[in-house]
């Protein structure tokens, strides 16, 4: 899955990119159309790398634009009916308590339907990918907390994500009183303090657990924290710049987001022979933080005039 250069491709992305920055934008960002849409944009871009370049006349763009829309729509069509169905299958029962609730979910989600996950998931593109999470019913433990999340919120449960250190989790209950914390990655297992506590010292190096790791996770935070999962996921894998790219393009389009993801860009369009494009990018993120760090700037372009250089 990489980013190529096909109208078809370039059709898909526009598509993907112009919703994903709507949906972001919302007063209430819907957590699972952004982990759709990030889903989508690996899928249609894969089938546009596939297709090659592809020139034509505007009928032939036109056609393109209505076949990206459809498959788009397609896409997101089928995972929001996937979450309703799993939710219809949650047994109805009124004033469930959060261990209830908890102990629901692990029956239906972890023991019925087989969510879950294991050591082998951290080196799969595809368990970050929330239609491929929902077809395959493995993850990362972020990707099965949006799964659970969304599920409990259709059946009307107090749920939440919550964002420890190296280890998603969702919570049920009220996040300040009475809750309880399950793992989804480990079919939807309840975790006691004891647990929550060794789990976070081991992913900090002895870091104790604190309330601040208990917060509830907003919808853009966890969608940036996926997005730099599937980062770090092709960093380490050259052939793979074009998703990492594209998931530094999606980091961009949320309204909060860190500022150096903008120099990555420009390295990363420059890894992949895009030298004009990149060093003049470098040269933009240069005059942004000349004020504040002048010496990351002149680093900054100096690299940007060696991007160029290699033009000659």
């Amino acid at each position: 899955m990489g980013g190529g250069n096909g109208a078809g491709g370039e059709g898909a992305r526009s598509a993907v990119r112009r919703r994903f920055a709507e949906a972001a934008r919302e007063e209430r960002p819907d957590l699972a159309l952004l982990c759709l849409l990030i889903g989508a944009e690996a899928a249609l871009g894969a089938q546009g790398d596939a297709a090659g370049d592809v020139t034509g006349d505007a009928a032939g763009e036109q056609e393109h634009t209505a076949d990206d829309e459809s498959a788009l729509d397609r896409i997101l069509d089928e995972g929001q009916a996937e979450l309703d169905r799993l939710a219809g299958l949650l047994p109805f029962e009124r004033g469930r308590t959060p261990a209830q609730w908890a102990r629901t979910l692990q029956q239906v989600l972890g023991e019925e339907q087989g969510f879950g996950g294991s050591s082998s998931d951290y080196q799969r593109l595809e368990s970050s990918l929330l239609p491929e999470v929902l077809r395959r019913r493995r993850g990362l433990p972020i990707l099965l907390s949006v799964v659970w999340t969304e599920v409990a919120r259709r059946a009307g449960a107090p749920v939440y994500g919550v964002a420890l250190p190296g280890h998603f989790v969702v919570g049920l209950g009220d996040p300040g009183a009475s809750h309880v914390l399950a793992d989804p990655f480990a079919g939807g297992k309840q975790l006691g303090e004891e647990e929550l506590s060794v789990m976070v010292a081991g992913a900090t190096g002895g870091t104790p657990l604190s309330a601040a790791s208990l917060r509830p996770a907003g919808p853009l935070e966890t969608v940036l924290r996926i997005l730099n999962n599937i980062r770090a996921w092709a960093s380490p894998r050259p052939e793979q710049s074009g998703v990492r790219l594209w998931a530094v393009e999606l980091s961009l389009l949320l309204p909060h987001h860190p500022g150096r993801l903008r120099f990555e860009r420009a390295q990363l369009l420059v890894e992949r022979g895009e030298f004009v494009r990149g060093a003049r990018e470098m040269e933009e993120y240069a005059d942004i933080v000349a004020t504040m760090e002048p010496n990351a700037a002149e680093n900054v372009r100096r690299a940007a005039r060696a991007a160029r250089a290699r033009l000659n």
